[in-house]
């Protein structure tokens, strides 16, 4: 093996492990600062949740002042009635793992497993950036630029659903990549090997052997047992699988295409959804073998039960509309107009060690880069027209990324949402932003100075994102930091 080969070898895997070492170090460092259970957010609800699945297999009541009784250690206060909950169990299943490793005594228990998939997401990210861009350099670029995302860091840091279920999603995507790069040309092989002379055939094949269809359904399952948002997932992918169908079927020359379309859509969707049906059904084992969950026995037999406590949950999650104070409707989430606070602790001078005469502050803010976050916006617009112009199937599986994170929130104007939904939104955003990216780097083909100049901007971004992301890192992980540095980071009032 050459010199050079050897070095491209050793950049494959030093470039993304660096990486993922920058993404762990910023999510575990002092995991725990903040001692609270988030309670003007859902991590109070989802940690006691979490413990009480873990100790009784239901989420079940807790009585009054039961934060403060778990935060100073007595975390067995919760009683056996159980609790009415909006969200699926697995989130909270994946909540508990980390304190039934660790332990219930500090935020390292309860926020460990989140970091963790937190993690593995920037890894998942960076594993589809190099299949769509065919460059390690940048699959390293998409997986940098989320690894010192402030969204994505602070989603890491505690212990909300959204991360998890952005994780799910992202691996969903990855298979669903993996299908394409194996069934493309299948079809095509198949089709050629049937023309009659100059006659197309009638009919193309229709494909069962597809594994990855089937762990894509396993993920979006998982996904859908996280948050229910995860089903607008399955159903936007699915619709994908059967439009890319139907288009390789054309350009392989099938004659009666859009039929032989929805042959294979008929074998999708049994390859599909009854996978992730299976692994939702599995998320709620717990409440199904024990007693004493909420609902349990409404209905004359189990499931039935299951089903009329959904119908109680969707009812209660479509009439959350009350007013909060970080509320943001989906239409203000490219603007990022309100960025949500989600802990803020302050003390004044002289207390706890305080020594800034402006008092101290310590923040947890779901603050993505800005820098990144609006170019992503642009990027995305960018991406839609190149793919009107070219057709790139490429710019297509990110787009119907972001439509299937995205839109639907569109049609809920009403709802109660948050702008941090959007961690499920941004790694589809880096991906049309690094699409932009290596479009100004300029191709192989252009000339030097091209080449030259297009790098150099490339990079001075990058080197300016990540000022940024340092700039704003203190004020998403609980650092302690004097209350007009914190200010500094308030660049609109909507973001106070």
């Amino acid at each position: 093996m050459s010199e050079d080969a050897r070095a491209r070898r050793l950049y494959r895997w030093l470039g993304p492990a660096i990486v993922l070492v920058i993404a762990a170090v910023l999510r575990l460092w002092n995991l725990a600062a903040a001692h609270d259970l988030m309670n003007q957010f859902d991590e109070t609800y989802y940690v006691k949740d979490a413990w009480t699945l873990l100790n009784l297999g239901y989420e079940a009541s807790w009585p009054p002042g039961a934060n403060d009784s778990f935060l100073a250690g007595d975390v067995n206060v919760f009683t056996t009635d159980p609790a009415f909950v909006v969200h699926p169990p697995l989130g909270k299943w994946i909540i508990a793992l980390g304190m039934a490793v660790l332990g219930p005594g500090s935020g390292w228990g309860w926020r460990i497993t989140t970091a963790l998939l937190g993690i593995a997401s920037v890894l998942v990210l960076m594993l589809i950036a190099k299949r769509l861009t065919r460059s390690t350099t940048f699959a390293v670029v998409a997986g940098l630029l989320m690894a010192v995302d402030g969204l994505a860091i602070s989603m890491s840091r505690i212990a909300l659903l959204d991360t998890s279920l952005t994780f799910f999603v992202l691996l969903a995507f990855l298979f669903v990549l993996r299908d394409r790069e194996r069934t493309m040309a299948r079809i095509a092989e198949t089709v050629a090997a049937r023309y009659g002379g100059d006659a197309p055939p009638s009919w193309g094949p229709v494909l069962w052997n597809r594994p990855w269809i089937i762990a894509a359904g396993a993920a979006l399952g998982a996904a859908s047992a996280v948050k229910w948002s995860g089903a607008w997932v399955l159903a936007g992918l699915g619709l994908y699988l059967v439009v890319t169908d139907a288009l390789a079927r054309r350009r392989a020359g099938v004659l009666f295409w859009p039929t032989d379309a929805v042959r294979q859509g008929l074998a999708t969707f049994t390859l599909l959804v009854p996978v992730a049906i299976a692994v939702y059904l599995a998320s709620w084992t717990g409440w199904l073998v024990t007693d004493r969950g909420y609902d349990r026995h409404s209905g004359g037999n189990a499931l039935e039960s299951l089903w009329l406590y959904h119908v109680a949950m969707y009812k209660s999650t479509a009439g959350i509309i009350s007013g909060h104070s970080y509320a943001s409707p989906a239409w203000q989430w490219p603007l990022l107009w309100r960025p949500t606070g989600v802990y803020y602790h302050n003390d004044a001078q002289g207390v706890n060690g305080c020594t800034a005469p402006s008092g101290c502050v310590d923040v947890i803010s779901t603050m993505p880069n800005p820098l990144a976050w609006y170019a992503g916006v642009a990027a995305v617009l960018y991406l839609a027209y190149r793919f009107v112009v070219v057709r790139d199937w490429r710019h297509a599986l990110v787009l119907t990324g972001i439509a299937v994170t995205y839109v639907p929130w569109l049609f809920l104007p009403e709802r109660t949402i948050f702008q941090f939904y959007t961690v499920l939104i941004l790694p589809f955003m880096l991906l049309a932003l690094t699409f932009a990216l290596k479009d100004i780097a300029g191709s192989p083909s252009a000339d030097r100075y091209r080449r030259l100049t297009g790098q150099r901007l490339v990079l001075v971004f990058l080197a300016v994102a990540l000022a940024l992301s340092a700039f704003w890192y203190p004020i998403i992980s609980a650092m302690t930091v004097p209350y007009d540095f914190w200010h500094l980071h308030m660049w609109s009032d909507s973001w106070v």
